[in-house]
């Protein structure tokens, strides 16, 4: 039986998350704001948990109705048979995501809500059901837009992006979701070499391999949330778990440097507990001494410093060594590159042929594509067209309030940079109605359309 279900993601990679669910044969997709919208049955249920690689989570919906107050919210939440889900054992959190002007505490939903449920049992059997913070047996979020409620339960737990490979990191690393976004965005099939020289903990190399491999990033997770569910099907899920039938070669290598022993280190450690040492070379290694093999196939994808721990003589000379890296090792190549700073990004010395919006924790950040070619750019252009491979991307016109300000501005322009964004044009905090996505007692800004927590 097909049900609706809903994956959430980053911003920037909904229709990425969309193709992944219709090659696993989802029907009627719909994409939102950091998120898509689907039908599936539970085959396709557990089969995305698994194996979809830039989802955060997905949610099942029970119930949705239209409550203009919270009276209204506790009296139709009560009206769900919860016996369906849960019994008076069964511990529950509440997860909720507001952007109403008739709801503007979240905290205050996830407590109606939560007492619904527990009156519900209390009516039926004389007792409730007990709130756990930390390892519930079921979550339940809360989704209401304006008036329009939408009550689901969350089928993954903790949040997809936690793969389960990764020992230890180091500082702002990129997320595993978002690593994959990018490898997936820059067309990366394990089809040649690849190559990260500003690798850290080894986020876009494990990745980069289990695409390469078609490895399902869930395979290494402990357990997901339908696992506790009433109606779990455990014969289903180990048939599809322990299906390796779609996984391929990879006859290529994967080569990851950095300058840091200690980000090195920890790389080994992360690679080494996904087991693909056998896949991934690395070395510690200034990107200025990189030298690639001439005439040889590359995809580079790589997250470097933004400039928040490094002095702005030394992060600029960072991206203009990148720059000639690229023209002197990468020719014939393409290169990926995301960063926060725009005026960065300039510092590589070459124009980008594609720019993709994404965030990487809360940085607004451009996402781009360098193509490198011998000669002038407009014989490259002219040779595309013929080969049929120019597609001209639409300009990015970027909400510059949103960005960090640029390296040479003085903290007194910042600090009035800073005011004008979170007071807005009438003085009001952000400008709009407040929102909020809240945890049982937890408190989080969230956007519309299921776009809260990751």
């Amino acid at each position: 039986m097909n049900m609706q279900i809903i994956g959430k993601t980053y911003k920037g990679l909904e229709d990425i998350l969309a193709k992944e669910i219709q090659d696993l044969g989802g029907k009627n997709i719909e994409i939102g704001r950091r998120a898509i919208s689907f039908e599936g049955n539970k085959t396709l249920l557990y089969k995305a948990n698994l194996c979809c690689r830039t989802a955060t989570r997905f949610l099942m919906p029970i119930a949705s109705f239209s409550a203009k107050n919270a009276d209204e919210l506790y009296e139709q939440t009560k009206k769900i048979d919860w016996t369906q889900y849960m019994n008076v054992k069964t511990t529950f959190l509440i997860d909720s995501t507001v952007y109403s002007e008739s709801f503007t505490h979240s905290q205050f939903v996830s407590y109606r809500v939560k007492d619904a449920i527990a009156d519900f049992f209390m009516d039926k059997e004389e007792k409730r059901p007990s709130v756990n913070l930390s390892n519930p047996d079921i979550i339940i979020n809360i989704h209401i837009s304006d008036t329009t409620c939408t009550i689901s339960l969350d089928s993954s737990g903790e949040s997809l992006h936690k793969r389960g490979y990764r020992k230890d990191q180091t500082e702002a690393p990129i997320s595993e979701v978002l690593a994959a976004g990018m490898l997936l965005m820059a067309g990366w099939d394990g089809q040649s070499d690849f190559i990260d020289p500003m690798c850290g903990s080894g986020t876009i190399l494990i990745e980069a391999a289990l695409i390469a491999l078609n490895i399902p990033p869930g395979i290494f997770r402990k357990e997901f949330a339908f696992e506790r569910w009433n109606d779990f099907d455990k014969d289903l899920f180990d048939e599809i778990y322990n299906d390796d039938s779609y996984e391929r070669d990879f006859e290529y290598k994967i080569y990851g440097s950095d300058l840091s022993k200690i980000a090195i280190k920890i790389a080994e450690e992360n690679i080494k507990n996904a087991g693909l040492n056998k896949y991934i070379c690395l070395q510690q290694k200034n990107i200025a001494e990189l030298e690639l093999e001439k005439n040889h196939r590359y995809l580079m994808v790589t997250n470097p410093p933004y400039g928040e721990r490094i002095k702005p003589t030394q992060i600029h000379e960072l991206y203009r060594t990148i720059g000639s890296m690229l023209k002197h090792q990468m020719t014939g190549n393409d290169a990926w590159i995301i960063s926060s700073e725009e005026d960065l990004l300039s510092q590589i010395g070459m124009k980008p042929s594609i720019k993709k919006e994404l965030i990487n924790g809360a940085l607004n950040c451009l996402f781009c594509k360098y193509e490198i070619f011998s000669g002038s750019r407009k014989d490259h252009i002219i040779a595309k067209i013929k080969r049929g491979e120019y597609k001209k991307e639409p300009k990015i016109n970027r909400d510059r309030s949103k960005d960090y300000q640029p390296l040479n501005k003085t903290r007194a322009e910042k600090q009035k940079d800073r005011r004008r964004f979170f007071l807005g044009k009438n003085g009001n905090p952000g400008g709009k109605s407040s929102h909020g996505n809240k945890r049982f007692y937890s408190n989080k800004p969230t956007d519309k359309n299921y776009g809260g927590k990751q």
